[in-house]
Order: structure tokens, then sequence, then C-alpha cells
């Protein structure tokens, strides 16, 4: 499965028809600060089902639709199209090519549709899944994102140790649920342990 074409139009500061098309190997896409390129990862977000504006750096998911400027009039309508390849089957459908589209509307609602025809969230979610794809999937990782998933890992450590102070030897074979045992349960265990007496 691979990525064949991105088309936006009235997305973010992609006011006019714009078609990304990538193909085999590594695609890079550069420019200086402010030309969209970080538009183009909240696009691939978006079409997957983000649902928080937040996600793709906004207050509210309208602005999510070209806002004008001094020059052009605000649109009404934004769109987004991701075309996959679908050769080896990984996406459960008979069509060697798929093409997720979403489209939001400036006075509200939104519509999804797969190759042309209307579907709803929960159709595009359930394709993607188990896939890798998916709007909080690591399909997209933003700039700062790494930094963030390590520093989070480093600042959990401690609490991580904290939750289970027995440390390694808790899930040892003598307690395999690593769970720290009761006070009722360590009277069974030297019970079961004790010498039998003889007579």
């Amino acid at each position: 499965m691979r990525l064949r074409s991105l088309t936006l139009q009235g997305f973010k500061s992609f006011a006019d028809k714009t078609e990304l098309n990538f193909h085999e190997g590594i695609t890079a896409i550069v420019g200086p600060n402010g030309c969209g390129k970080s538009n183009l990862s909240d696009a691939i977000r978006w079409v997957l089902g983000e649902q928080r504006p937040t996600a793709i750096r906004g207050s509210k998911m309208e602005e999510a639709i070209f806002q004008g400027t001094t020059q052009r009039r605000a649109l009404n309508r934004a769109e987004v199209a991701l075309v996959f390849s679908n050769e080896e089957g990984r996406l459960p459908v008979p069509q060697k090519e798929v093409e997720i589209r979403r489209t939001v509307f400036r006075e509200g609602g939104s519509e999804y549709e797969m190759n042309r025809q209307a579907t709803r969230l929960r159709d595009i979610l359930d394709l993607c899944r188990d896939t890798g794809l998916g709007a909080n999937a690591y399909t997209v990782i933003e700039q700062g994102m790494v930094d963030a998933i390590l520093s989070d890992r480093a600042a959990n450590q401690p609490a991580q140790e904290e939750k289970n102070p027995l440390g390694a030897g808790a899930g040892n074979a003598q307690n395999p649920s690593g769970q720290i045992p009761t006070g009722g349960q360590k009277l069974n265990e030297r019970a079961d342990i004790a010498p039998t007496p003889t007579g």
C-alpha cells in the first residue's frame, strides 16, 4: 500500500486546487517558513478523520477552510482527497486504488466519500484499522512530536518504578502476575512452604 496523491482545495492556505503526486522512493517537500508545508501534514491527518481542531493547529474546525486575504475572498468549503494504491490488498476493498475524500462547509456539516461514493466516518476508520493509517496513528509525525514522546517517557519512568516497587523481580516465576501480594496471600505462601509435622 502506497500513497499516490494528495489533492487540496480550499484547505487552509491552499485556496486553489492543488494536487501532489507521490512517486516511488522518498518525496521531500521543501520551502520557506509559512509556505504551507505543515498544512499538507494537517490535510492528511484531517482527511483520515481527525475531529480535534487543535490537532490541525486550530481552535475550531471551520478554520480549516481558507480564511481569505486582503486580495481574495474567503471560501465556503474545504476539500481534501487522498489516494492510495491497494495492489497488495492491504485495504479490505476489491479496488486496486482507493480514494478517501473529506469536505467541510463553513455553515456547518461535513461529508466523507470513498471512491466517489458517500460514506460515514466510521467506515473510513474501519477501512484504516490495522493498516497503520488513521488520524491518531503515527503515520504523520509532526515537528517536535518525537521529542515530546521521549520526554513523556522519561518523565513517566520514575512514576512507573514507584508504581512497581518490586522492580524487575515483580514478574518472576514465584509471582508471574507482577502484583504485590496481600497479607493474606503471604500467610498462605508461608503455610505452603512450612514443613509438615511428622508423628
